[in-house]
Parts: structure tokens; C-alpha cells; sequence
């Protein structure tokens, strides 16, 4: 596929996508346009872009795509300067969280006949290019959200680009988008935050709940290291959506509250049967944008060396470790060492090794 690519913006979603571009379309030219010049520099020096764009102006007319990965009112503000300068046959598209506003823009600058949003369902409490990954956008979906005015060749090229790039398309309409992200995104990193302001205040001065969080508190907060300024911006954008999520919420914690202070055991079972039971269908999907861990929980004995001994038997066959490390809250977790796998395999595996040298494991 030889294609021209601009990009505004080079931050982990823009900085992923322009990488996994280069690596499944090596033959393409991507020019990129980003407030920091080392940045650009840097993905030159990498071979991931091919010319650096020190403004936003004529040199993107020649792009096939442009791919506008700042926040949304900086995204509109670029959008007004190209309208200039893009081609008939040009796509243009976004990768921010919310679509109502950059497709009510769009429209208004006339730019309805080339304009479909995207949003790739994938990233990182971490931001910038530095953390920018080739296979970020892999097995995730990517969300497309066609102006009303583009031609169906237009939706299907770019559905196109998409999978080939490994990540799974899926079209909706910007009002569907921004109503389904309030409550599978949206909202989760609003309660992540509440939750952790929430222990913050009832924490004890020599701050034991702290010190010891770990398990399913650091699970369902993890989000809550997100930038604030994106964050913000979110909120600000889709506020509509995200109030209503928030209502349904709000109205469920009040019911839990009831069952707890009446000790409504049935209802109590319920609530959290009914979780378990939906939250598990979501990592048995055959495809989708959260993948399936694999892990092994191991009882060591607390000595010198005991990491060190279990890597070395798994590098000797060959087995690769995604993440290792020790447990010291075990409340909801069994074995005191978690070994992380990339794939399944790998897992079964060192299942089998680490049986064959005694070891106690088990698995979630």
C-alpha cells in the first residue's frame, strides 16, 4: 500500500499508530506535524516517519490520510487551517475519546464529505511517544464513526486500513460512540479516581490502607494513574452521557447500600454472582480489546536467589516472562510470586516445569 499519512500529533495513540503504519506499509510516506520537535526528530531518527513538518500547512495536501491525535479543541483548530489544503479523495480522522464535538466542527467546515472519526479501544495509564508501541493497536477495536456525508468507498478503504494493521473495525454512528464510551470507559476512570480520593480520606495517619492495598484495589485503580489533563477534556466533552452514566451508578450504590444495611443475603449473593458471571464472558469473547492473561501464582520460600532460580528454569526452555513479581497482599490472590506469560502456552508449559521441581502453583 503506497499511501501518504499526516499526522498532528505524535503521542502514544498518534506515535502507535504511525509505527504499526510503517511496519505493515513499509512503502508508505508518513509526514508528521508535533508541538515538540525532539519528538519528531526522534521517530525520523527511527525511521517511523520520513519528513518532519515544523507547521501545520500546504505539505498535507498530498496526504491519502490525516490523522489529527491532539486533544479535540486543538484538533479543531488544525481542522480549520486544513480545510484549505485537503484533497477530494483525503480521509480525515481523529483518535480521541469523544466524537459528538470534532463531528459537529467537521460538518461545519464543510469537511462532512471526507471526515470519519476513530477512536482505537487501546492505551495506557502512560502517555507520550516514548510509550508508543507497534502492536499498541493490535486485537483492539477501533472504533469508526463516518460523517453522514462520506461515501461508502471512503468507510470501506479505511475499514480496511484498520485490519490491516491487526486491529478489529467496528462502525457506529458518533452518537453511539460517545453513549457507549461513557459507560465502558468513561465512568470507570471517574469511579477509579473516586475510589482512590475516597481511601486517601479514610486512611489512618501512619496510612495503613496504603501500605497494604494491593490485589483488587490496584486492579480496578490502575486507571486512575491516566493523565488529568485527558481526562478533564473528557468529562468537559461528553458531559451529557457521562451524567447519565453516572445516575445509573449512583442509583446501584444506593441499592448496595440497602442490601448491606439490611443484610439482604440473597439480593448480596445476587450482586456479586451477577458481576462475576458477565465479567467472565467478556475475557471468553473470541476476539476483543482485553486480552486474556495468563499467569501462575508460585509459593516460594522467602531466600536469596528464589526469583532468580524460577526465571532461570523458565529462560532454559525457552519461555518468555512478561511480568514477575512478589505479592505482599494475598487476600485475594493465591501463591506469593506472580509470573506473567505472553501467551497461553507458555503458561501450561511452566506449569509443567515448575510441578517437576516441587513447586506449589497455582492458577486463576
Amino acid at each position: 500500500m503506497d499511501l501518504n499519512f499526516g499526522f498532528i500529533g505524535l503521542g502514544l495513540i498518534g506515535g502507535s499508530l504511525a509505527k504499526a503504519i510503517r511496519a505493515f506499509h513499509p512503502d508508505s510516506h508518513i509526514l508528521a506535524y508535533n508541538r515538540s520537535l525532539p519528538v519528531l526528530e526522534t521517530a525520523k531518527k527511527e525511521g517511523v516517519i520520513d519528513e518532519i513538518c515544523e507547521e501545520v500547512g500546504p505539505r498535507f495536501s498530498c496526504c491519502d490520510y490525516i490523522f489529527l491525535c491532539a486533544p479535540v479543541s486543538i484538533n479543531i483548530q488544525y481542522m480549520k487551517i486544513l480545510r484549505g489544503y485537503i484533497s477530494p479523495d483525503c480521509i480525515v480522522s481523529d483518535v480521541g475519546s469523544v466524537k459528538g464535538m470534532i463531528h459537529e466542527e467537521a460538518a461545519a467546515l464543510g469537511l462532512g464529505s471526507c471526515f470519519i472519526g476513530g477512536h482505537p479501544m487501546a492505551g495506557s495509564e502512560k502517555t507520550g511517544y516514548d510509550n508508543s508501541k507497534v502492536r499498541l493497536l493490535e486485537n483492539a477495536y477501533y472504533i469508526l464513526t463516518p460523517s453522514e456525508d462520506v461515501n461508502i468507498q471512503k468507510i470501506s478503504d479505511y475499514t480496511e486500513l484498520v485490519a490491516s494493521l491487526g486491529a478489529i473495525p467496528l462502525v457506529l454512528t458518533h452518537q453511539e460512540h460517545d453513549y457507549i464510551t461513557a459507560g465502558i470507559s468513561h465512568l470507570p476512570h471517574i469511579v477509579a479516581a473516586t475510589l482512590v480520593n475516597l481511601v486517601r480520606e479514610l486512611d489512618t495517619e501512619d496510612e495503613h490502607m496504603k501500605l497494604i492495598a494491593a490485589g483488587g484495589f490496584k486492579d480496578i485503580t490502575r486507571i486512575a494513574s491516566s493523565s488529568p489533563d485527558m481526562w478533564q477534556q473528557i468529562c468537559l466533552e461528553n458531559p451529557e452521557n457521562i451524567s447519565r452514566t453516572l445516575d445509573a451508578f449512583i442509583r446501584m450504590l444506593i441499592q448496595a447500600r440497602c442490601q448491606v444495611e439490611q443484610k439482604d443475603a440473597p439480593r448480596l449473593y445476587d450482586m456479586f454472582s451477577g458481576a462475576r458471571d458477565y465479567r467472565d464472558s467478556i475475557d471468553i469473547l473470541p476476539e476483543g480489546p482485553l486480552k486474556k492473561s495468563h499467569m501462575l501464582y508460585c509459593d516460594i520460600a522467602d531466600e536469596p536467589g528464589g526469583i532468580a532460580t524460577i526465571a532461570t528454569l523458565l529462560a532454559m526452555e525457552q519461555i518468555s516472562i512478561k511480568n514477575i513479581g512478589i505479592i505482599h497482599n494475598r487476600e485475594f490472590e493465591d501463591g506469593v510470586l506472580r509470573i506473567e506469560f505472553y501467551e497461553g502456552a507458555d503458561q501450561e508449559k511452566a506449569l509443567e516445569i515448575l510441578k517437576k521441581r516441587n513447586y506449589t502453583i497455582h492458577i486463576r
